[in-house]
């Protein structure tokens, strides 16, 4: 796959404090900025699933990182996604271009969608998974 944009998007696990590729992406990429694109955002289990949606109302939220060494860093999180060349088919995600909004205007950006079915799955309200398990996490300490 050509990866030859510069900007990833991602909105779940790697943007968890503690996570080793999480801290890859800190190293290796520059943080543009927050940013969101139409679309729902599920909890899988223990991560979460993007599925785009244009005509939506709902937003997907998370960060845009500009990567310095783009084919380096997306094979790594391919391999993260479960999408590398060895994995089996059909893959849990696909790695999309998807037009970003944020507040300086839309970036193209590499984003991982969801690609099985979410019939089963529960929605996060909101769209923001580091919310998300931060209500999940406070509502763990509530005796």
């Amino acid at each position: 796959m050509i990866t030859t944009n510069p900007y990833l998007f991602v909105y779940g696990t790697l943007l968890t404090a503690g996570n080793p590729y999480a801290n890859y992406l800190q190293k290796h990429c520059k943080l543009v900025g927050a940013g969101k694109f139409k679309g729902s955002l599920y909890n899988i289990g223990e991560y979460p699933g993007a599925i785009g949606d244009i005509t939506g109302k709902q937003y997907v939220y998370g960060c845009i990182y500009l990567m310095d060494d783009a084919e380096r860093v997306l094979t790594l999180i391919d391999g993260y996604e479960g999408i590398g060349v060895n994995e089996p088919q059909p893959h849990e995600y696909l790695r999309r271009l998807v037009g970003i909004e944020t507040d300086s205007g839309v970036f193209t950006c590499w984003v991982y969608l969801y690609n099985w079915p979410v019939r089963k799955e529960s929605k996060i309200a909101g769209g923001s998974y580091l919310e998300y398990i931060n209500k999940r996490n406070q509502a763990k300490k509530i005796p």
